[in-house]
């Protein structure tokens, strides 16, 4: 059917909420029959030129004319040939709207493309209705509309690449509509509408580089100084391929795959405005009408001005209110919205009062004069006037309470409601953090997004910040809070950036906590309103902002709205400003919190030189305070301390940003000491961004992962709640995970209901979407638009028929008659029956069912008209009365549907029937399952009436007697379920039968199965009795016989579930007719046979297994004698279980010949004998252990004394059960032979041994583990020691233990006998061993199963690799030992490498993966299937281009990390072409920034959100452009800078001493594109080395000012990493890690040669001491790690150190010891030793993960790929002392140190 037959309204309900897939019949109507032009086929077709009713405007310049191309565009120009553009991004030179910018080919009738002008009101209606949706404000009415459909269209292929075309094709739309002011424009992608997501370059050369398509708006070129042109402003929607193919998976509308923009005003317009209605759900406002909350601020943000109020408070506790309204200076608002006048304000106060109760200001002194009062909810406190609040004279008062019951809803969905005497409050729930209402997971980094407008006037000229964009990123685990604000006019951007207030907020709400107390989040939670003053000296100017929290997104983002107006003092272009670490105090009032404080900063520029400024600020935060529940309302004072604030405008980006570090703490805290400070509280933790820091003991701390993250808190993966099937959605909702979280939409055709968490249907006829001609039909989730009569159509578009059109009743029957697969009317369906004139016949017949029934003259079944099969039909004749209303009969008949959709029948639906006044007929039946039966007035089943088919019916007419109750039997057979809600029987129920009495008839039989058998009066089976299908039933009026052993065994083995279905694989006895058992017994579901006696015992050696020989089993027992009382007890303990398989552990008493008990008895199991007397009851004392001697039994019983304390211990130990069997694991105490503790007990079962006194009590520190040497019980007490940790670790575990029974499978600690924790640990439960710390604390990767060998814990460690931490992160067992099934656990070869295959232990999957243990496409196999061949090398993977910088950096890169890079550590992510992603993460996290082409971060696009970021187009640098050379900032005459590399740039940190100085640190050297590693200065002529693995090239550049980078060697390097310069010899030494090669050269590039090439796997550092020629070197090989050396001309080649080092990254020389240092990123060490070997020390046990190192002045300064910063650790205290973290965070590289002269040593 043609596409413009359909008129597409059901976007016309999406406003209600829908959330789906955009369908193709949603697209706006389009084709020929819609008035469409088309477009001729082609490669590169332009349409002709469309001539506009009326011009538009696209971004500020009208237009009269538009095109159409085949390439996915439209265009205001006649286009250039596509070569000019189809292959580049944007920008283009002329004006384009781009839905789908791509090489599209349409040749050969691959696709067609519609195009109109139209004013057609459906469509104009449509536009206007999807305009006001995306923005609200908007005043819009569309005139006219151009409609463009791209429909099946393909990508252009190279014919002469004799390869079949491809089939992928694509559908899309644009649609712009417009009137005399302003353009939208509308993007459509249909579900599966996208195939393919890019074309080839026409002129790539044969190589096959795809480029993703292009969807945006470009304005073209604009006229620039006159007689100059230059780009115009553009906008991207996309940024790669993975963003282009989910264009219809996401929107900015609510609706997946509808795009919409703001494109152009005739007032001032910048660039394009996106729709931001939130993401594909609406976001749910409060219910604004309840008052538990005092919100202060929520009238603020709105549309409507109010009154603000300073509250001060008199010395006679009087509270005044003076209205103070200040004028505006400047407006951000267009005139239509701006505030209205304090009249209206009033107004509204009025209308907020009738919605809420009113909020009284109580006071004993009432104000003299008369003030109006506060409209609920909209008083503010003004920042004009200092605060002092009485908290006491606020309360609220209303008539009725607010109740958890009534407004739960209101709390976040992590928190729970409490109510309290006046009301309720929310609160967060444990793992969660803010104010009940909007609740975070604790420790997860937190993102802010938002706009910033207003207009500042920098000096003299007004700017105006039109809602450009505001991104905030907080690490919550040190309070680090990153701003970026985002196309910024370049004189406001330098004129802010001492306003860092706009950025404090964000650090305040999500501080570093102190103790005792709070983050502002914790406070305020996402809706708050902060107003600041700026008052700047000494030039008076006043700036105003306004911050308000418009909640959390669902990505449970905080949204914040920033306005700015006012004046700020002019900076010249490129000043820096220094702003120093400052402290201000917050006062804490009943939702206001207030502060005050005068900063000062310094701005340096060239033209001004170094200036000092400062300003005054006054703020106030009001927020929502539940008052409730009665918290201390004393004003509180928190001090804020801002340790760094860093700002910069940058220039080329438009960008300003601001980073500052953040602390809380109560006033008065001193935390200035480091080494008193815990690293939780100073920031410098190892904890991952996703975990909490949670102090612990002195220094010490823990590592928690965040609330929806796992692992073990250095590093976090998000918990996926969806998938893991953990989620809270509900019924017709879907999941979508989100990082610590999860969210949950409405499936489409569905939104959320009053309580946000129930999906409720939409009611889509609400909206009329339907034909003004058609009728609409709600359904569930959906809906249906049905022509009138005599209109045709799809009820969307209804047209007049012509002539005699068919009628509805032709239509609809005519529909249906051809409806089946060949054009055959479908079996089974209703067809209607028609008269001549087309009309439906009154009466219509089902020809399948037989029943019959009334229709009006639509069609519409007549209520009370449908009779069954057979039954006299109505008379439809009769002229139609008005209708009475339904009865509840036939609203109970007319709710069963018993036709589908498409008009076949549903079989088995039970339909009520009804008489002719619409009554229940008296008597019912089913007419699928035959059943009939009685039913009272309401159509209720009369007990006892129910006959089964073909059963004489009950006669229903008789008058209904007194009920008789129910018997067991009819409440039995009632209570079985037969049917579904819908009416469906429910096959293979066991329903019972009842006679006419009410009573079980005595045969039963099950109508599924055929089963039959008797039961008693009780309705109890009769054992026995139960008979297969088929076979004659038993006759069960037959007197019973009583039951045998063996029938009762028999009868008690449950064969069948409740729903009377078997049971497989129960062990059932055979009896034979008398009811004895048979002499042979077999299990039928094993196959096991044996031999029993006559009382079903098994005869030892007669069991066979399946398949072999029977025992003859049919030899005769000769009479048997009696049995005695121990051949009962001995018989009646169960050795065997149900099934026959014996039950291991039971005590079986011991009997002689003449089956009298044995004098001694002996347990097999546990080993303990006793003697026992001719009733079989121990004697006492006679008890022994296993292995000790055994009591003479046979001695005559003494006189015996009384028991000692030690004998009631031991006796009143129970160590069986009742029923013979042993319980293992308990302690018995042993007793001398005079009845004393023993000196030493040991415990039978663990194995331990210990001391004990007189009374049995445990002497401290004797307890010794199973092995080792005992205590010598027989010393004297000495003074005890104190108890040592792992003793008190294990006198806990065993704490537990009660009454001599330890908690089972309870682990204990095994301790030495100093008390210290033994180096191998194990499991005696589980059989697990593991190696520990001198803490107790587990050692990574040893811990072995039962069985294997257990680690050598004395062998020092080798770092986990990739696969063992993935390994050993899943959990395989409880946390009682046992073990966890169904877990995929990686398996790891013995290097610790993935091994080339996986297969799942449980599902039996197997797969390959890549050496990161990353998933092959394609080659997983299910259980049983052939599994692929893991070494062959992937086909198709040899390429003749060469490796790309992006290649070769990511293969450095894993070759840095052994092959085998960890989950969270950063990768290059390469394109197929060898070009960078434009999305880079850290590994498998989703910490994730964008780059330009080069790989350059691109700032302000990091995100830790499962949907990876999108570049903004207004940050993105333009790739199109040439680079700006390295930029050179010449150092500042401060004698020693460390100079550290980092990614594209080389960084200055000077050294204050031996402090690192970070407020003079800055950048030395910009240098993009590079990748800056190895870094050394010659202190002679002050220049600076390093290598550039991107550019493959060595480079030098002279620290002056303007010197330019010079390349020294650009050829034949392929990795080089280390670098060394020989200053005295003028020399220079690399290594290069890819050909495993150390050579040198002159500091010019000539002389290169090779000093060695051989035994080389990862050198990576390399040094050099001048004074004594020497080369020192590491090689991080992970098999032979070694530090090496030899001569400066490669001779005396030796090994310095090669045992206890893992990876050696670092390398220095310490002048003043002689030593060689370097740093391990394996062992965590630094360490020290001397040239030959000797004199080897550790400096410090625990770095983290270091990279490169230098030495000075007693000191080692570091780079941390962890904390990615610069660490100082002094050699004298090995401890840290200093750390410096650059504000971009990325990994630093090489660090050397430069000198204005060159030091001792070192020359």
């Amino acid at each position: 059917m043609d596409g413009g037959a359909m008129l597409a309204a059901a976007v016309l309900c999406w406003s209600c909420g829908v959330v789906g897939a955009l369908h193709r019949t949603d697209l706006f109507p389009f084709g020929p029959l819609s008035g469409d032009l088309i477009l001729p086929e082609g490669d590169d077709e332009t349409s002709r030129a469309l001539t506009l009713p009326k011009p538009f405007y696209f971004y500020d310049s009208p237009f009269s004319k538009l095109y159409v191309a085949t390439n996915g565009i439209i265009s205001a120009q006649d286009l250039p040939m596509e070569k000019q553009y189809v292959d580049d991004g944007l920008p283009t030179d002329f004006p384009v709207v781009a839905p789908f910018l791509a090489d599209i080919d349409t040749s050969g009738g691959r696709g067609q493309i519609y195009y109109r002008v139209t004013e057609t009101p459906s469509v104009l209606n449509r536009v206007a209705q999807e305009v006001h949706r995306g923005f609200p404000d908007a005043k819009f009415t569309p005139t006219h509309a151009m409609v463009a459909t791209w429909e099946n269209v393909a990508a252009y292929e190279d014919q002469s690449q004799k390869t079949g075309l491809s089939n992928k094709v694509n559908t899309f739309q644009a649609v712009i509509g417009y009137d005399e002011n302003d353009s939208y424009v509308l993007f459509l992608y249909p579900e599966g509408g996208l195939n393919f997501f890019g074309t080839r370059h026409k002129e790539s050369y044969n190589v096959k580089i795809e480029l993703p398509a292009r969807v945006g708006f470009s304005r073209g070129e604009v006229t620039f100084l006159l007689f100059s042109r230059t780009d115009g402003p553009f906008y991207s929607v996309t940024t790669d391929e993975n963003s282009v193919k989910s264009l219809y998976q996401v929107g900015n509308t609510g609706i997946p795959g509808v795009w919409l923009f703001h494109t152009g005003s005739n007032y001032f317009f910048h660039n394009i405005v996106p729709a931001s209605i939130g993401g594909l759900l609406d976001t749910f406002s409060p219910d604004t009408t309840t008052p538990e909350y005092e919100y202060l601020d929520n009238i603020f943000a709105g549309e409507t001005k109010v009154d603000t109020y300073t509250v001060t408070e008199e010395s006679d506790h009087q509270v005044l209110y003076n209205r103070d309204v200040p004028e505006p200076r400047y407006s951000s608002e267009p005139a239509e919205r701006q505030y209205v006048s304090p009249k209206s304000s009033e107004g509204r106060a009025e209308q907020l009062q009738e919605q809420q109760p009113q909020l009284e200001v109580v006071d004993v002194h009432p104000p003299e004069r008369t003030e109006p009062p506060l409209s609920p909810g909209g008083h503010v406190v003004s920042v004009d006037e200092d605060v002092d609040l009485n908290t006491g004279v606020f309360q609220y008062t209303t008539e009725n309470k607010e109740t958890c019951a009534k407004f739960q809803h209101q709390c976040s969905q992590n928190a729970f409601c409490s109510d309290y005497a006046t009301g309720f409050c929310c609160h967060c729930r444990p793992g969660f953090y803010g104010n009940g209402r909007q609740c975070l997971p604790d420790g997860a980094p937190q993102r802010v997004s938002g706009k910033v407008s207003g207009t500042v006037a920098v000096g003299l000229t007004p700017v105006k910040l039109n809602n450009i964009d505001l991104h905030a990123y907080i690490v919550v685990g040190d309070g680090r809070a990153y701003t970026a604000i985002s196309e910024v006019p370049e004189p406001v951007g330098w004129a802010l950036m001492p306003v860092s207030q706009i950025g404090e907020l964000f650090g305040w709400l999500f501080a570093l906590e102190l103790p005792n107390s709070q983050a502002g989040f914790k406070v305020t939670g996402a809706e708050f309103t902060r107003h600041a003053d700026v008052l700047f000296y000494p030039g008076n100017q006043r700036l105003s902002i306004v911050q308000t929290g418009r909640g959390l997104d669902e990505h449970n983002h905080l949204t914040v709205d920033t306005v700015i107006n006012g004046n700020v003092p002019l900076l010249p272009p490129g000043a820096e400003v220094t702003m120093e670490p400052f402290k201000e105090l917050y006062q804490y009032y009943p939702s206001v919190i207030t502060s005050t404080s005068v900063r000062e900063y310094t701005v340096v520029s060239a033209e001004r030189g170094s200036e000092s400024h400062s300003f005054y600020l006054k703020q106030n935060i009001t927020f929502r305070h539940c008052h409730h529940d009665n918290l201390a309302s004393v004003p509180e004072t928190l001090l804020i301390t801002m340790e760094r604030v860093f700002v910069m405008f940058v220039k080329e980006e438009r960008t300003l940003r601001y980073a500052i570090t953040n602390k809380i703490s109560p006033d008065g805290a001193d935390s200035s000491e480091d080494e008193l400070t815990n690293p939780c509280y100073s920031g410098n933790h190892d904890c991952d961004t996703t975990a909490q820091c949670i102090p612990q003991e002195g220094l010490t701390f823990r590592c928690q992962c965040a609330t929806g993250y796992r692992g073990d808190g250095q590093n976090c993966y998000d918990i996926d709640e969806c998938a893991e099937g953990v989620s809270s959605c509900g019924e017709n909702s879907q999941c979508s995970n989100l990082p610590g979280s999860h969210r949950c939409q409405c499936q489409r055709g569905f939104e959320f209901g009053y309580d946000r968490r129930t999906c409720v249907d939409i009611d889509e006829c609400s909206s009329s979407p339907c034909h003004i001609n058609a009728r609409c039909v709600n359904e569930l989730g959906s809906f249906q638009c049905l022509c009138q009569p005599g209109f045709l159509g799809d009820g969307f578009y209804c047209s007049e028929q012509t002539g005699r059109p068919k009628s509805q009743c032709e239509q609809h029957r005519d529909s249906l008659q051809s409806g089946g697969p060949d054009g055959r009317p479908s079996v089974g369906a209703y067809i209607p029956q028609c008269d001549s004139d087309g009309l439906y016949r009154p009466q219509q017949c089902h020809s399948s069912t037989g029943h019959c029934w009334c229709v009006d003259s639509r069609g519409q079944e007549r209520p009370g008209t449908r009779t069954s099969p057979g039954a006299p039909r109505a008379d439809c004749s009769r002229t139609d009365e008005p209708e009475r209303p339904k009865t509840r009969c036939e609203h109970h008949r007319d709710s069963v549907q018993t036709t589908s959709p498409d008009g076949l029948p549903l079989l088995g639906a039970y339909v009520p029937q009804c008489d002719e006044h619409g009554q229940y007929q008296s008597q019912q039946c089913h007419g699928s399952t035959g059943y009939c039966w009685c039913v009272d007035s309401r159509g209720q089943e009369r007990p006892g009436t129910r006959t089964s088919p073909g059963a004489p019916r009950a006669d229903c007419s008789r008058t209904a007697e007194p009920e008789r109750q129910k018997t067991q039997c009819e409440h039995h057979r009632d209570s079985v379920q037969t049917t579904s809600p819908d009416g469906l029987p429910l096959v293979g129920a066991y329903v019972p039968q009842c006679d006419g009495e009410g009573q079980y008839t005595p045969l039963q039989c099950h109508g599924s199965t055929g089963y039959c058998w008797c039961v008693d009066s009780r309705g109890q089976e009769k054992p026995g009795t139960r008979t297969p299908s088929r076979t004659p039933p038993v006759d069960c009026d037959k007197p019973d016989r009583p039951k045998t052993q063996c029938e009762h065994h028999r009868d008690s083995v449950q064969i069948t579930g409740t729903d009377g279905l078997s049971l497989l694989g129960a062990y059932v006895p055979q009896c034979d007719e008398h009811g004895q058992y048979q002499p042979q017994q077999c299990h039928r579901a094993t196959g096991y046979c044996w031999c029993v006696d006559s009382r079903g015992q098994e005869i030892p050696g007669t069991r066979t297994p399946p398949g072999s020989a029977s025992k003859d089993c049919s030899t005769e027992d000769e009479p048997e004698r009696p049995k005695t009382q121990c051949e009962h007890h001995r018989d009646s303990v169960q050795t065997t279980s149900p099934d026959g398989l014996p039950l291991v552990g039971a005590y079986v008493p011991q009997c002689d010949e003449h089956g009298q008990y044995q004098s001694q008895q002996c347990h097999s199991s546990t080993g303990h004998c006793w003697c026992v007397d001719s009733r079989g009851q121990e004697r006492p004392g006679t008890r022994t252990s296993p292995g000790a001697p055994r009591v003479d039994c046979s001695r005559t019983d003494e006189s015996e004394h009384p028991k000692t304390l030690c004998e009631h211990h031991r006796d009143s130990v129970q160590t069986t059960s009742p029923d013979g069997l042993p319980l293992l694991g308990a302690y018995v105490p042993q007793c001398d032979e005079h009845g004393q503790y023993q000196s030493q007990q040991c415990h039978s079962s663990t194995g331990h041994c210990w001391c004990v006194d007189s009374r049995g009590q445990e002497r401290p520190g004797t307890r010794t583990s199973p092995g080792a040497p005992r205590a010598d019980c027989s010393r004297t007490d000495q003074p005890e020691r104190p108890k040592t940790s792992c003793e008190r670790h294990k006198e806990r575990a065993e704490a537990t233990i009660s009454g001599g029974y330890p908690i089972a499978g309870a682990y204990v600690p095994q301790c030495d006998a100093d008390g210290h924790y033994i180096p191998l640990q194990c499991y005696d439960s589980t059989g697990h061993c593991w190696c520990v710390d001198r803490n107790g604390q587990e050692r990574s990767g040893t811990r072995t199963p039962p069985g294997t060998p257990p680690k050598d814990c004395d062998k020092s460690d080798r770092p986990k690799t990739q696969c063992e931490h993935h390994r050993d992160s899943v959990q395989t067992t409880s946390p009682d030992g046992q073990p966890l099934v169904g877990a995929y656990i990686p398996q790891c070869d013995e290097h610790g490498h993935y091994q080339s295959q996986q297969c799942h232990g449980s599902t039996g999957h197997c797969w390959c993966v890549d050496s990161i243990g990353q998933e092959r496409a394609g080659t997983r196999t299910p259980p049983g299937g052939l599994r692929v061949d893991c070494n062959n090398p992937d086909s198709g993977a040899s390429s003749s281009r060469p490796e790309s910088v992006c290649e070769r950096w990511r293969a450095s890169l894993v070759e840095h990390y052994g092959g085998k890079p960890d989950p969270q550590q950063y990768l290059p992510q390469c394109e197929p072409d060898g070009e960078f992603s434009p999305v880079q993460c850290y590994g498998e996290t989703t910490y994730c920034w964008c780059v330009d082409q080069d790989g350059r971060e691109v700032p302000g696009t990091r995100s830790h959100d499962v949907v990876k970021p999108a570049c903004l187009p207004t940050v993105t640098p333009p790739t199109a452009r040439p680079l700006p050379r390295p930029d050179v900032t010449p150092l500042t005459n401060t004698g020693v800078t460390l100079l550290y590399a980092q990614g594209q740039k080389i960084g200055a940190l000077p050294l204050n001493g031996t402090r690192l100085d970070a407020s003079r640190s800055k950048t030395l050297l910009t240098l993009h594109g590079s990748i800056v590693v190895g870094i050394a200065h010659d202190c002679k002529e002050n220049q600076v080395y390093w290598t550039d693995l991107s550019a493959r090239t060595i480079n030098r550049a002279s620290m002056v000012s303007g010197a330019e980078p010079e390349i020294v060697i650009n050829s034949n390097l392929v990795s080089p990493e280390g670098l060394a310069v020989d200053v005295k010899r003028r020399l220079m030494f690399w290594v290069d890690s890819s050909p495993d090669v150390i050579e040198s050269a002159n500091l010019d590039g000539s002389e290169r040669r090779v000093l060695f090439n051989t035994d080389l796997v990862n050198p990576r550092a390399i040094i050099v001491v001048s004074s004594t020629g020497t080369l020192y070197w590491t090689d991080w090989n992970r098999e032979a790690p070694k530090i090496e050396s030899s001569s400066v001309d490669g001779q005396n080649r030796r090994v310095v150190v090669s045992d206890g080092i893992g990876l050696p990254n670092a390398l220095t020389y310490d002048f003043s010891s002689g030593q060689i240092c370097w740093a391990d990123a394996g062992t965590k060490r630094l360490e020290c030793v001397s040239p030959n070997g000797s004199g080897r020390k550790v400096i410090h046990p625990s770095l983290n993960y270091p990279f490169s190192m230098v030495y000075y002045r007693n000191h080692f300064y570091y780079t941390d790929w962890r904390r990615d910063g610069v660490i100082a650790v002094s050699k004298d205290s090995s401890k840290f002392t200093d750390e410096y973290l650059p504000e971009q965070r990325s990994h630093l590289y090489g660090i050397t140190i430069a000198t204005t002269y060159c030091l001792p040593g070192s020359h």
